[in-house]
């Protein structure tokens, strides 16, 4: 059984990062372990949480680790609390790392056009840093914008292509284009593997509600399956599919439950796959 890390924080309420990362990619059949990034009450979304930052405890861990001669197949990055702990899990990287494992960047730092609550201006520099380790990373539209240094907009198929091979060159790595949308009816994910030079899409219905969460939902899915060995275009469908079976069995509490979806009732999904 291939055992991988991820890297970030735990939110105690609120259905994202590693309350999600864990099962989702445990329901592959891989071991899944794990390094909390900040211990939040609850996540950013709602109007006050307590945020605990475990910077200093990251270059402990891995000390422990390379005692114990512990590595890794694969690496998944979600939400990172601060600028230093970029540098210390490059570290990681290099010291913890089995000579194939797979690395997937999630940059999670914004969303809507604007950084996530605590995050200054100079952290999408630091980020960008991280994605250089990647083999593949997987933004957002507002999370390209803020790597590229380009506005926020709405961007035509044509131009999103354009960006997305533009960030695939900067960081000589595959791009997953997540949030992407040319037809108000759907809803996807536009995968660029720099490998094989290819473009692809996959799109499911729009639910017509949002919740918080999705994108750790598909970013946690898509590694799973490419550790799992899929390519990174199956792996990017198979994320869509998942992610859209946890939004559509949330839909109908979507006034209650905004902070998170029910992705426990898709996970056979996961452990059914062919």
């Amino acid at each position: 059984m291939k055992r991988i890390l991820t890297i970030q924080d735990i939110s105690c309420v609120g259905q994202c990062s590693l309350t999600v990362a864990l099962p989702i990619i445990s329901a592959f059949g891989i071991e899944t372990a794990v390094i909390p990034t900040a211990v939040l009450s609850n996540h950013t979304a709602f109007s006050t949480f307590t945020f605990c930052d475990l910077t200093e405890e990251l270059p402990k861990i891995e000390k422990k680790w390379q005692e114990q001669n512990i590595t890794f197949d694969g690496f998944y990055t979600g939400y990172i609390g601060s600028i230093k702990q970029i540098e210390y899990i490059q570290s990681i990287f290099h010291s913890s790392a089995n000579a194939s494992a797979v690395k997937v960047v999630d940059p999670c730092m914004a969303d809507h056009g604007k950084l996530y609550a605590g995050f200054a201006e100079d952290f999408p520099k630091e980020m960008l840093k991280l994605c250089m380790e990647a083999d593949v990373i997987v933004p957002n539209l507002t999370e390209l914008c803020f790597l590229l240094d380009v506005p926020f907009k709405e961007y035509s198929k044509e131009e999103l292509e354009v960006l997305v091979k533009k960030m695939s060159d900067i960081i000589d790595a595959s791009v997953v284009l997540t949030g992407v949308s040319f037809n108000p009816d759907e809803l996807g994910a536009m995968t660029y593997d720099r490998n094989q030079n290819k473009i692809s899409y996959y799109f499911t219905r729009r639910v017509p509600v949002f919740f918080h969460g999705t994108g750790d939902c598909f970013a946690s899915a898509f590694f799973g399956s490419v550790v799992k060995g899929y390519d990174y275009e199956r792996a990017a469908e198979i994320a869509c599919e998942f992610t859209y079976r946890a939004i559509a069995s949330t839909e109908a509490e979507a006034k209650t439950h905004w902070y998170g979806v029910h992705f426990e009732s898709a996970l056979n999904y996961l452990g059914n796959l062919e």
